[in-house]
């Protein structure tokens, strides 16, 4: 699976988009079945959907954000919340002088908590920029795919992670989920404590629960 849009020049000058879609991933550990590249791996795979659907500017993936709750885990690299909300101000603004004032922000990672401030603040002279998927979405995704697990039992590396990628890039899941399912309970101090106070392995879901969904 190519995780970079393959446009030129030229065809963005003969689309004329007015909307573009940047995807926001992570670099942060996803247990033992799932790479590092997981939530921006989905993060692209939604936002080439997008595109095969819509008439948009597709962006490369924002690749490395706020992961700081996984800091416990070897190979989590994070940026800060204010750097990623300089990153996306820029790319607006760089978009706004060619002609794109319209933003749709495809979040693969659920730590990055400063994209709905980025939106809220975008927004207060008009709509111009939007995020999704957000929680009523996912929820929708989970039902229509006859998932068993809920979104706050299956929070990471779980049924709907690992179901996402067998079915869009089957060669980024690694043997190992079936053993792997953790409840990580109810996570009261997951912002005090991290991921590691309420996972051992990084895992908190079902991936044993997993299909390549059709």
């Amino acid at each position: 699976m190519s995780l970079l849009p393959t446009a030129t020049s030229t065809d963005v000058q003969e689309q004329q988009p007015r909307i573009a879609v940047p995807p926001v991933g992570s670099f942060e550990q996803h247990g033992h079945h799932l790479p590092l590249i997981t939530d921006t791996a989905i993060a692209c795979i939604i936002s080439r959907d997008i595109a095969d659907a819509y008439l948009v500017h597709l962006l490369p993936p924002i690749t490395m954000s706020c992961s700081h709750e996984h800091a416990a885990f070897p190979g989590t690299v994070s940026i800060s919340a204010k750097t990623l909300y300089a990153v996306i101000d820029d790319i607006r603004a760089s978009l706004a002088r060619s002609g794109i004032h319209k933003l749709v922000i495809v979040n693969g990672h659920g730590g990055n908590y400063v994209l709905s401030n980025v939106v809220q603040e975008a927004n207060v002279d008009g709509p111009a920029v939007s995020l999704f998927p957000l929680g009523p979405d996912w929820d929708r995704a989970r039902e229509y795919g006859g998932l068993e697990s809920d979104r706050h039992a299956d929070m990471h590396a779980g049924e709907v992670e690992t179901s996402i990628l067998l079915h869009a890039a089957p060669e980024l899941v690694r043997e190992g989920s079936d053993g792997a399912d953790h409840d990580g309970g109810a996570r009261p101090f997951l912002l005090v404590h991290g991921m590691s106070a309420y996972t051992e392995t990084g895992v908190i879901g079902f991936p044993s629960l997993a299909s390549a969904i059709e």
